[in-house]
């Protein structure tokens, strides 16, 4: 897989992304919308479209299961590139190392510091609201597992992976030779952590299913709407999250690889 760089196609980053996004057709892969515009995310999101781990499907197959007119969904989009930030960075282009980096100061910390807070307060909602809402123990059973999912995920990450994609990267700019990793090829913990990523997306989709959309009851007291919202919030993360890896850092982690050692 060969990923085009804003500097490869000598054009300007804000111009790049405006041009990609008057571009975007019904055939357009999901997971090549978020590339070129991060802020398209909410909006597939909104839609019900998973473009992380179901980042494959083109935008008229999403647009299908949906039951979203194409033209409706492309047009958003289209918005939502004129308003980024030309200073939104491009991860297809900057350092491997920079993205694995970014990676855990913002998501795996975010998840750290989340999961206690969601957990603490999912807790009390089920046990004051429990009878009358049984829907929120089984809330707080499913967080709990793909809390429990998580935390191990993310340690093999910053164990084994990027510690691996570092090297690799030290490796290519000086033109050194890489030691084979006792894992044999990056393609295998590559598709372990891809199969991980599948299961948490199973679940942090049940639990949307469960709450209705995160969709707080009339009855819902503070804590209780409070809590939807943040389960929300690390919905949204966790898709960002996923998505920098599987349809970029992995990716490109692979064919490194492939380029250094010639196989």
């Amino acid at each position: 897989m060969t990923l085009v760089t804003v500097e490869e196609e000598g054009l300007p980053q804000d111009k790049w992304r405006r041009e990609k996004a008057m571009n975007l057709t019904q055939e357009t892969k999901l997971k090549d919308v978020i590339l070129t515009n991060p802020a398209a995310a909410p909006i597939l999101e909104k839609a019900g479209m998973d473009y992380c781990c179901g980042g494959k499907q083109t935008v008229g197959e999403a647009c299908l299961k949906a039951g979203m007119p194409p033209e409706v969904l492309l047009e958003r989009l289209r918005e939502a590139t004129s308003q980024v930030s030309p200073e939104a960075k491009d991860w297809t282009a900057a350092p491997m190392g920079d993205l694995a980096r970014h990676i855990v100061n913002k998501h795996h910390s975010y998840v750290r510091e989340a999961i206690p807070r969601i957990s603490d307060h999912l807790a009390k909602v089920a046990h004051k609201h429990g009878t009358n809402h049984p829907e929120t123990e089984r809330i707080q059973d499913l967080f709990e597992v793909l809390a429990n999912e998580l935390m191990q995920h993310m340690q093999k990450e910053e164990m084994i992976v990027f510690p691996y994609v570092e090297q690799m990267s030290a490796a290519a700019e000086r033109g050194t030779k890489l030691h084979p990793p006792f894992f044999g090829t990056v393609q295998n913990p590559v598709a372990m952590m891809m199969k991980e990523h599948d299961s948490a997306g199973e679940l942090i989709a049940q639990i949307k299913e469960v709450s209705g959309g995160f969709t707080a009851p009339a009855d819902a007291c503070t804590t209780f709407a409070l809590v939807y919202r943040e389960v929300e919030e690390f919905d949204h993360d966790l898709r960002l999250h996923i998505h920098l890896e599987n349809n970029i850092l992995f990716p490109r982690a692979v064919e490194m690889e492939a380029q250094i050692t010639g196989h």
